[in-house]
């Protein structure tokens, strides 16, 4: 079903390089099981919540190979390959699982290699739209920034090259950022605060979706957005 002037579209767009990504997009984070561990209780559910989400008008979806792991990405592909080339995946590397779930840094260049790879296989994708570096800040607090980042962009920018990536980023969003509920009020205030912001609101529940894309339409008057400022 293809909607007219979709809800995710009404916000603006921004352009990332040479990808004009509507600012409202989907966080796939919540479509792995709880503790974005394992599979989700109804993948069907899964399935649905992204199909919707392109109907509504998100063409740019973030994701992670560490998100189940795998889960999340082997979900995308079934629910949206063949992709159509207006949904545009972002993808983060640099972080991975233990058997307990818990996170570590898998940043040496080759780990980081392997990862993209295995992004791309996941996913069905001959080339990566966008690959964020995520470090273990955010995620734990002992976590510190690191001195350099050189060694890891070196390998990924060598990605680029052989046509493997388009674009690179740096994630440092913590995850309950990631997964936190935000209100359409508060959607509609981040966006008119600032043209070059993004949302990635994640839910895995499609009412929850199309709550969280409503503050896409959601105007707040000038009196409004400055009273929410003093908060």
């Amino acid at each position: 079903m293809t909607v007219i002037n979709p809800p995710a579209a009404r916000a603006g767009s921004y352009l990332v390089g040479d990808l004009e990504l509507n600012r409202i997009g989907y966080g796939a984070m919540q479509l792995a099981g709880p503790g974005v561990l394992g599979p989700p209780r109804d993948r069907a559910a899964a399935i649905e919540v992204l199909r919707t989400a392109v109907e509504l008008g998100v063409n740019h979806i973030d994701t992670a190979d560490a998100y189940g792991p795998y889960i999340t990405n082997e979900i995308i592909r079934e629910a949206l390959f063949p992709y159509d080339g207006q949904v545009h995946i972002a993808t983060k590397v640099g972080v991975v699982r233990d058997e307990k779930g818990g996170w570590l840094a898998a940043n040496s260049p080759e780990a980081l290699r392997a990862q993209v790879h295995d992004n791309l296989r996941r996913l069905g994708l001959d080339v990566l739209d966008i690959v964020n570096l995520r470090t273990l800040v955010g995620i734990d607090d002992r976590a510190t920034v690191t001195d350099t980042l050189v060694p890891q962009f070196e390998a990924l920018a060598e990605l680029q090259g052989q046509g493997l990536i388009r674009h690179l980023g740096l994630s440092t969003v913590s995850l309950d950022q990631l997964g936190a509920t935000t209100t359409a009020v508060a959607e509609s205030w981040l966006l008119q605060h600032s043209p070059n912001l993004m949302l990635i609101p994640g839910t895995s529940s499609v009412d929850h979706l199309r709550e969280n894309i409503a503050g896409a339409a959601l105007p707040l008057p000038p009196d409004a957005v400055a009273e929410l400022d003093t908060i």
